[in-house]
């Protein structure tokens, strides 16, 4: 079970977090388990991470929170303001900044992968390790989901527009409802909330920023993901100067939930391999 706590970005927005984990020292040079923040997709607040985060928090003090017009992170206006990826990312740094969290290893999927690129990108000292999963660099560089997948999620009921989120997420042998998924949004956000979240994504454009993060990097991809295609893997991959790449056959957006036998052991072999001397 996380531990949750609210706490104020520099501009003063509630913001909810949870950490989970073994207790360890705030410093990378201490002794302990490396912190991991971990950053959901578009939409949705940490809860994203339920059903695969026991498998990080066995190693590592496991941080998440709520993006804004998520879960907690509510002001008392309602309407979303300006939100963006690197916004996004700053209210990452006051989460770590308020735990003592100097450096952390970093995954982020979907837009949390956009979100993470910005982090590690214009905060290099707050990231040891880079995870990006699901995602895109964003802006004219980027491949997009067809034309006619974003048509198809437009369309109908939210029932139906779940039923079709779960089938871009997960192929036919998970044996999951969509009710049952934690990934298809945060049924608690507003249309205008939502909005704000679609705008930030859309917005985002880190191609000329990804040859600037160093920190060592995982790109992980789905080669049947529809939402956002596999090809952005490769983009990604060439941009940022010390990354490699993983590409999981057969899997959908939801890769990293469905196939978390192969996935998470990847990841935290990764961050083994790669983590900062005296941590």
């Amino acid at each position: 079970m996380a531990e949750a706590f609210t706490l104020c970005a520099r501009d003063g927005f509630p913001l909810a977090a949870q950490v989970s984990g073994p207790d360890v020292s705030n410093t990378v040079s201490d002794s302990g388990s490396p912190a991991l923040l971990l950053l959901p997709g578009q939409a949705n607040s940490h809860h994203w991470w339920d059903r695969v985060r026991p498998g990080y928090a066995a190693a590592h003090r496991t941080v998440t929170f709520d993006y804004r017009g998520t879960g907690g992170s509510r002001d008392d206006s309602g309407a979303p303001g300006d939100w963006t990826t690197g916004l996004f990312a700053q209210d990452a740094v006051d989460v770590l900044d308020h735990l003592g969290i100097r450096s952390a290893a970093v995954f982020g999927t979907s837009m949390g992968g956009r979100v993470a690129q910005m982090l590690a990108a214009h905060h290099p000292e707050r990231v040891w390790a880079l995870v990006l999963g699901c995602t895109s660099p964003g802006g004219e560089h980027a491949l997009e989901r067809k034309a006619e997948t974003r048509r198809w999620l437009a369309r109908g009921t939210r029932e139906e527009q779940q039923a079709k989120l779960h089938e871009l997420f997960y192929t036919p042998d998970w044996p999951g409802t969509p009710a049952q998924s934690t990934l298809l949004g945060d049924p608690t956000m507003s249309p205008r909330e939502q909005v704000g979240h679609r705008r930030a994504s859309d917005r985002h454009d880190a191609w000329d920023a990804l040859p600037s993060i160093t920190a060592p990097a995982l790109v992980l991809h789905g080669t049947e993901d529809a939402m956002v295609p596999t090809e952005n893997a490769a983009l990604i991959t060439d941009r940022i100067p010390d990354a490699r790449m993983r590409l999981f056959p057969g899997g959908r957006h939801g890769f990293f939930e469905e196939l978390e036998d192969q996935v998470t052991p990847e990841v935290l072999g990764f961050l083994a391999d790669v983590v900062p001397s005296g941590s």
